[in-house]
């Protein structure tokens, strides 16, 4: 039987090895400084668990790359990260933080298992998985017992199955809307959640921020993430739902230099790339018009602002560059 960890690492293994290995070393850096600044002593064992999972994940990866004369990503290193500096963010953001990065890994190493084929990458990718499910865990249930875990809305159980009979289910610009389904409350709690999150860490990181151009680039996602959940909690709102509390009072008053502006930047990026991936699963999740069309609308609006800090990345000599195909012509050139 042929030896499957013999074979050439195709291009979706090396793109998700790759972005694994820069997301384990930003893991590392931010676990560090949490552990330092760490009073809750529940909250302890939880970042000491992250942080040992990045550091047994980056190991491992370094490995699958030395065996195949891989340039091993630069990522991010202890000159990213002051782990000593004044803490930044209260424990319990910490602990959402956390929980919210889990289920970030979660659905990115499901992707890649099932794009892998090697032994060796199909390993690492279902121990993340696994570490994923564990660490979500271990953050909800202390959460619950700590009264800090935000649920979703509840709405009432239906009395019987029943189909849709006229097309004013599709309807939401014009006439009667309907009530919404429970797919687009979750969606909308879901958004709701991820911005008001993204929204407490950039303004934490735009405190620390060194550069004016950062700052600015900061302040600009701050306002874009309030409008997101403006937008989205009305909806609920209109629902007579209650929209997720918001995560603000949860940053310190540190202007103190804790991380370094390139793993800002990169850290924002990914969270900029996951409330795309949201809005296009909201889009497709949500049949009532205007619910779907208001997704739509604002894509053009986050995309842009991903440039932006793409470019910002790029200026300043940051975005490490992905494994590309071969250019074939300017191959052929030389």
């Amino acid at each position: 039987m042929e030896d499957k960890s013999k074979l050439r690492l195709t291009a979706a293994e090396m793109s998700s090895l790759w972005m694994q290995y820069i997301n384990d070393s930003l893991a590392a850096c931010v676990s560090s400084h949490f552990l330092e600044k760490v009073e809750d002593e529940e909250v302890r064992p939880i970042i000491e668990f992250s942080l040992k999972t990045a550091k047994e994940n980056l190991k491992i990866m370094q490995e699958i790359f030395e065996k195949e004369e891989f340039p091993i990503p630069v990522g991010f290193t202890d000159q990213d990260v002051t782990p000593n500096a004044p803490r930044l963010f209260s424990d319990t953001f910490v602990l959402m933080y956390f929980h919210q990065m889990a289920i970030l890994a979660m659905a990115a190493n499901c992707a890649a298992l099932g794009l892998a084929t090697r032994s060796d990458v199909v390993g690492l990718h279902r121990r993340v998985l696994e570490k994923g499910v564990e660490l979500q865990n271990q953050t909800r249930d202390l959460m619950l017992k700590q009264g800090t875990f935000v649920k979703p809305p509840y709405i009432s159980t239906p009395d019987k199955v029943d189909f849709v009979k006229k097309q004013q289910f599709l309807a939401g610009f014009f006439g009667k809307k309907r009530s919404i389904t429970s797919v687009e409350v979750t969606h909308l709690f879901l958004n709701v959640q991820t911005n008001a999150l993204g929204k407490a860490l950039i303004t934490g990181f735009a405190q620390i921020a060194q550069s004016d151009e950062v700052k600015e680039y900061l302040v600009r996602g701050k306002q874009l993430s309030q409008k997101y959940i403006d937008i989205f909690s009305n909806f609920l709102i209109k629902e007579d739902l209650p929209a997720p509390m918001s995560w603000d009072s949860s940053v310190l008053d540190t202007t103190s230099s804790i991380f370094s502006d390139k793993l800002i930047m990169f850290h924002v990026s990914a969270m900029i790339a996951a409330g795309i991936g949201n809005f296009g699963m909201a889009i497709a999740a949500s049949p009532r018009r205007d619910l779907g069309m208001r997704y739509a609308t604002l894509l053009p609006e986050i995309a842009l602002y991903a440039e932006d800090g793409a470019n910002i990345m790029i200026k300043h000599g940051w975005m490490e560059e992905p494994p590309q195909a071969d250019d074939r012509d300017e191959l052929i050139k030389n």
